[in-house]
């Protein structure tokens, strides 16, 4: 998004913390968000349940594509990142596949330091490889260590905020 297309925010970032994605129920008033503990949800007749599928409604159909609690969530971390979007997954892992199905094909790369979660290497090791997907390893975190292995099939750059096992702060300025 560029910035002359940007609004500022009309909330603080606090404020959006506690309270982006979501209103107060109706029925109740109730100000904290719901935990919606259902699997499925019903239609209001076959017609709304086919516009659902057609993805011609908004809606719930199955909480594995989406759940009103997740939603919630999302919608807050999209405030707060000033993002028009955001997706909630189970686990960090399969944020990282989601990111890397994304942005690389097979034949493509990630560039990474090699200071990981021991998950996370062998995502980068072993799983990514199998798809065709190439993560070329920096020894450190070095800026120009990381820059030396980048080339035209990289796809993305890949640092921990907080290295494993080291607990080094990569400079991402």
């Amino acid at each position: 998004m560029s910035s002359e297309n940007q609004q500022p925010p009309k909330h603080r970032f606090e404020t959006l913390a506690l309270h982006a994605g979501q209103s107060p129920d109706s029925a109740t008033n109730a100000r904290a968000v719901p935990i919606y503990q259902t699997s499925s949800f019903v239609f209001n007749d076959a017609e709304h349940g086919a516009n659902l599928f057609a993805l011609k409604e908004l809606g719930n159909i199955y909480s594995r594509l989406g759940n009103p609690t997740n939603d919630v969530f999302e919608q807050r971390m999209a405030a707060l990142e000033g993002g028009v979007g955001a997706l909630a997954t189970s686990s960090g892992q399969a944020a990282q596949f989601v990111v890397a199905a994304t942005l690389c094909e097979a034949g493509s790369n990630i560039v990474s330091t090699a200071y990981l979660y021991g998950g996370t290497y062998n995502q980068f090791k072993v799983a990514f490889p199998r798809l065709g997907i190439d993560v070329k390893f920096a020894s450190g975190d070095s800026v120009e260590e990381i820059d030396s292995l980048i080339d035209e099939k990289t796809r993305a750059v890949y640092i921990e905020s907080i290295g494993n096992p080291k607990y080094n702060v990569a400079d991402i300025r």
